[in-house]
């Protein structure tokens, strides 16, 4: 069986250039050597493997978009998003963790710090020295994770005083900071007097309250966090007082499109475990591959993956020329919604096909496309699910 990664050894796929080429040949052969071995204990015990992260943080797979002077590799977003397909085809639950610690907390915390933030943070995070989270989600806000915001702060001098909680908050339970949203005006509307605000987790007041038990990307650590009179200096607010909501919506549509690389990975990865199977599955005596519905199946997943994973790309190369004053709005927050819906969808349709080819046996809870089948659903509601990603498609067009 091959890697899945011989049309990115070859460079023929998406005009990628020669750098870009190696970068993805070289992150396969590490993450499928370092990281796929680790996934059935992963899933098995849920347990996050903290040495590895940081072992591959020192091999420059980490901070991938911030530059080097911060300790980063100074990567373009579509570079990124290669290393998380790569590292989602051999461990999505690896990739998982990864994602919201490079692109949620690390490239945000960048694009929004101040120098002394960048100086402060950026160089731990991107040695893996610690690990970054984002807490946005609450118990009682969703879809509707602005308006129904009740996690608050009030001034206290130079500090802000923080109640309240954070639930679904991956990699909450081992976070050494998390970047916390929180009312900080309750008087400017549902949707805004939103502050951004780095949570340390030796802060007074802030505790894990529990590591939650998921379905899939299991090892990925999930929790609630809780703010109980947490003391968060002035020092470390992320932006402008009151301007949260900017840089929340500016993070999500790079989170959206970078998120569906957690889809099209595993889905390549499912695809060629089906082709194999399908090829060894002796039925009526031969293999099921000879069979013209098996084949049927296996084109119309290639076919899906493909048109997806090509629409995913054209987005994380807009990405690369789009100025921060745009994100969150406009073009490119219609196709970073577009890009995660698609590719969300396709994923599902992806497992579906190659657990049924796999008959039996794709039901048992230890096979690998049993694993990745489990990972699937919640890319179709996590960053905004796919009913809010069809709104906000249409409400822009409309807009247009």
């Amino acid at each position: 069986m091959t890697s899945g990664f011989d049309e990115f050894r070859l460079g023929q796929q998406f005009g990628l250039t020669g750098d870009q080429v190696q970068l993805c040949s070289h992150a396969s052969d590490y993450f499928e050597a370092t990281l796929h071995p680790l996934q059935q204990r992963m899933d098995d015990e849920d347990w996050w493997p903290a040495e590895t992260f940081r072992e591959v943080a020192a091999m420059g797979y980490l901070g991938t978009t911030v530059p080097a002077e911060y300790g980063g590799q100074g990567l373009d977003y579509l570079s990124a998003g290669l290393i998380c397909e790569v590292m989602a085809y051999w461990n999505p639950s690896f990739a998982f963790s990864w994602l919201n610690a490079d692109n949620l907390v690390i490239d945000n915390l960048y694009r929004n710090g101040n120098e002394e933030q960048r100086r402060r943070f950026l160089p731990r995070l991107c040695t893996g020295e610690i690990i970054g989270a984002l807490g946005m989600t609450e118990p009682g806000a969703g879809s509707d994770a602005l308006g129904s915001m009740k996690t608050s702060a009030r001034r206290d001098g130079n500090h802000y005083v923080v109640n309240g909680s954070k639930i679904f908050i991956t990699n909450g339970p081992i976070a050494d900071i998390v970047l916390t949203y929180v009312r900080t005006d309750a008087t400017q509307g549902r949707s805004k007097g939103i502050s951004a605000l780095l949570v340390e987790k030796e802060f007074e007041g802030f505790r894990v309250a529990q590591k939650l038990d998921k379905m899939g990307f299991r090892g990925s650590p999930l929790g609630e966090l809780v703010f109980d009179g947490c003391r968060v200096p002035e020092g470390n607010r992320l932006g402008e007082e009151n301007r949260g909501h900017v840089i929340m919506h500016s993070g999500l549509d790079l989170e959206r499109v970078m998120s569906a690389m957690l889809c099209i990975g595993p889905a390549r990865r499912a695809l060629d475990l089906a082709i194999e199977h399908a090829k060894l599955r002796v039925q009526f005596d031969q293999p099921i591959a000879s069979f013209q519905m098996i084949q049927a199946k296996l084109a119309e997943m290639y076919i899906a993956l493909e048109a997806a994973r090509t629409l995913v790309y054209r987005v994380l190369d807009a990405c690369n020329s789009t100025q921060k004053s745009e994100l969150g709005r406009g073009h490119i927050h219609r196709l970073a919604a577009a890009a995660l819906y698609q590719a969300a969808q396709t994923g599902t349709f992806v497992m579906n096909e190659a657990v049924q080819i796999h008959g039996g046996s794709g039901y048992m809870r230890d096979t690998e496309v049993n694993r990745l089948y489990r990972t699937t659903k919640v890319m179709e509601i996590a960053a905004g699910s796919q009913e809010i990603r069809r709104l906000i498609i249409a409400g822009n067009l409309l807009r247009d």
